[in-house]
């Protein structure tokens, strides 16, 4: 387990007091990204799922905005997500603090049974990720949120621009003179395409924003989509961008692209002018990607990925660029 992860587990084991869960409680590292994710074993209450965020990151009341738009959508019934279980006093959200006195948001969700789509059904799979992002999409559009909602802007300026959320492209993995040359072309071509795109009501709202199979859990018929901490206020089309999430390079993506379509299709309209901005949201996600994986080699997967991805990002800016629109 990685230095940074045993801080998150600290936080994590700290929080078990605040839900009536035994101090001998079997804690697991589920995954470490923008939070750290536990599953917690307790004999007496079962089996639970802890998350533990970063610091200088969302504020509380932020993730008590997700919470609320979580809520909504079990309500509504408009998609299957964990339940997220609140502590002993019926707060939402927990300050855990360890034995220095530092202090970590902390939030607990009902554990749900399934596993990540496999490969060999992606076609299939974002059929089905079309048409859920739909459903969303949906909701969120007829969603009056709370007063108090509060989440992240995720637009040019916040993304790749000068206050991008997950610092700088530029300070990505090898991003050396060439990269900075083609890179900053196609970020502007994607400024300039999103300009033009604009941000009215039905293009710009609620959405999921990390909507990558990693993100669902299959069990038999039943599809679970998880993890919103991303949520907050982007282009409807920016949750394809996200659903290729470090894929985007492969071979087969114009195939899912298509797939996702007629899966968001088979729920509500998409427009053509929607369906031609698609490649203008992949380049947005894969430039604010190239960003995490500067700010975040400390994880697993921003180390995997490694200055290939960089490469590579080259190489689909070069494309876009001399794409005809």
């Amino acid at each position: 387990m990685s230095a940074e992860a045993r801080v998150f587990e600290e936080f994590a084991r700290a929080a078990l007091p605040s839900y009536g869960i035994d101090p001998g409680a079997v804690v697991t590292l589920l995954n470490v990204s923008e939070n750290g994710t536990f599953r917690i074993d307790d004999p007496v209450q079962g089996r639970s799922v802890i998350r533990v965020h970063r610091t200088n990151y969302h504020s509380r009341q932020a993730v008590r905005g997700e919470l609320d738009w979580i809520s909504a959508l079990r309500a509504d019934d408009v998609v299957k997500t964990p339940a997220y279980l609140p502590d002993l006093t019926g707060e939402s959200v927990v300050i855990s603090r360890n034995d220095a006195g530092d202090e970590r948001f902390v939030v607990r969700f009902d554990w749900v049974e399934g596993s990540e789509p496999t490969e060999d059904r992606l076609q299939q799979d974002f059929i089905q990720l079309g048409a859920i992002t739909a459903r969303l999409h949906g909701h969120a559009k007829r969603w009056q949120r709370p007063p108090e909602f509060s989440r992240f802007i995720w637009d040019y300026d916040t993304s790749i621009g000068e206050h991008g959320h997950w610092g700088p492209w530029q300070d990505g993995l090898a991003v050396d003179a060439e990269a900075l040359d083609v890179l900053t072309r196609c970020s502007d071509r994607v400024k300039q395409r999103l300009d033009r795109y604009g941000k009215d009501p039905d293009r710009f709202g609620l959405v999921h924003a990390d909507m990558r199979l990693a993100n669902l859990l299959v069990n038999g018929d039943d599809v679970t989509v998880i993890d919103f901490d991303d949520c907050g206020l982007s282009w409807f089309m920016y949750d394809l961008g996200s659903s290729l999430s470090f894929i985007e390079h492969e071979p087969y993506v114009p195939e899912l692209v298509e797939s996702w379509v007629t899966g968001y299709r088979s729920v509500t309209d998409l427009s053509a002018q929607d369906e031609a901005e698609l490649p203008t949201f992949i380049m947005l996600r894969r430039l604010l990607l190239v960003a995490w994986i500067g700010s975040h080699i400390e994880t697993e997967t921003a180390q995997s990925m490694g200055a290939e991805y960089t490469s590579t990002s080259c190489r689909l800016a070069e494309e876009y660029l001399s794409r005809k629109f």
